[in-house]
């Protein structure tokens, strides 16, 4: 062999050991830096801390765009799934003006939102007041904003204990137990002005939410009642969705699933165990279908939602970190959420505002979509749009993937 040839085969090999070895590490080169992750967590809490006033509210939606008017409106779940993110934020990162704004966003909860049931002395709800919300609708009590605030309180008890009587937060799930029907399912909403429970419009996310305040709550009072409700509203997802191909991504279930498969003395009453994680690899496998993968579009590389909004991202990412708990290591599932999970993460980081008056936020959408539709120019005002469930939801997220990269 002349010495030009083995030049020419010795540049060829190397050439193919670098294509070699780049598409078995440049995966792991792509991974979001634990530091770059922590930053972004320790954002998002202080932009939290400075949307809550001194009543206790956020200032919910803000538009970074100054041109664009903002609707006065206010939503208590959203209220109630703020302190939760604060509430872990602070288990994880103990901080004085963090544990202040979680107590005052705590108390108007408390003494501003939960009243009784009317006729019934033993319940307590989370009540939708149309004064607050502006959105024109009656007084009512949404179960998801009841098993949102319990979750919120039992999560403000860690930090604060005593703050909300046990009487109570029992009054709260008798209220959450009272709304479930016999098949496992739940009424949506409660209005009095209707006649009492209500279930012509149906939530996804309610069930999932109810059940996790219950099994919650079950950890702080282990009565049986709480237990078996969360359960049946698992069970009852888990069969009604058992041969459909039309999975929705219901992301609180796994939530749920994560923490009733966690409940050590569960033992109490016979799970299911094979169901509740069938159920869950299926609603990852359609969280993963969406998975968006253009590297020629970078900024909506690895997100959940062709038009690029970040909390279809972040919610997804919160129900697949919490499967990877319970569903078997050496399923296939696994390895492919462990695939995904870093591409969302990165195009969360992406996303935030990291500087400026904005620091923290996260924006509904990476970008304009194209188009002079009337839905599209509506789309794209809302762009720049910043909602405390946006951060919220994407600070959860990159807590849960930091304490699975710890």
């Amino acid at each position: 062999m002349s010495t030009n040839l083995r030049i020419v085969c010795y540049l060829i090999l190397c050439v193919l050991l670098i294509v070699f070895y780049a598409g078995c590490y440049g995966e792991k080169s792509t991974l979001p830096q634990f530091d770059a992750v922590d930053d972004a967590i320790n954002r998002s809490a202080s932009y939290l801390v400075k949307a809550t006033k001194k009543d206790g509210m956020f200032k919910y939606r803000i538009n970074m765009d100054p041109t664009v008017k903002v609707k006065d409106k206010y939503n208590l779940l959203r209220h109630a799934g703020a302190i939760y993110a604060m509430a872990m934020y602070y288990e994880m990162y103990p901080d004085e003006g963090v544990a202040r704004a979680i107590e005052r966003a705590g108390r108007y909860l408390r003494d501003e939102s939960i009243f009784p049931i009317s006729s019934r002395d033993n319940m307590l709800a989370v009540w939708s007041k149309p004064e607050v919300n502006g959105s024109g609708k009656p007084l009512q009590a949404k179960l998801g904003g009841t098993g949102l605030g319990l979750i919120a309180l039992l999560r403000i008890e860690k930090i604060f204990p005593g703050f909300t009587p046990l009487p109570d937060l029992k009054a709260l799930g008798q209220f959450i137990v009272y709304m479930q029907k016999e098949d496992g399912s739940f009424y949506s909403k409660y209005i009095p002005s209707k006649g009492g429970r209500q279930d012509k419009w149906q939530s996804l996310y309610y069930p999932g939410e109810a059940a996790l305040g219950l099994l919650m709550l079950y950890e702080k009072d282990p009565s049986i009642i709480w237990l078996k409700s969360a359960y049946r509203a698992l069970e009852y997802l888990a069969r009604s969705r058992e041969n459909s191909t039309d999975i929705p991504a219901d992301h609180w279930a796994l939530l749920a699933t994560e923490k009733i498969l966690s409940i050590e003395n569960s033992n109490e009453l016979p799970l299911l165990r094979t169901l509740l994680i069938n159920h869950a690899i299926q609603i990852c496998e359609a969280i993963l279908r969406d998975q968006i993968n253009t590297p020629e579009r970078p900024k909506y590389d690895g997100g959940f939602s062709e038009d690029g909004r970040t909390t279809p991202t972040a919610t997804r990412l919160e129900g697949l970190l919490a499967a990877l708990s319970f569903i078997p290591q050496n399923h296939e599932m696994t390895k492919r959420i462990n695939s995904s999970i870093p591409q969302g993460i990165s195009f969360l980081l992406r996303a935030q505002i990291k500087e400026g008056e904005f620091s923290g936020a996260t924006p509904r959408a990476v970008g304009r979509i194209q188009g002079n539709s009337s839905d599209a120019e509506k789309f794209n005002r809302r762009v720049t749009e910043v909602r405390i469930d946006y951060v919220q939801h994407a600070m959860s997220a990159m807590m849960q993937y930091q304490q699975l990269m710890k």
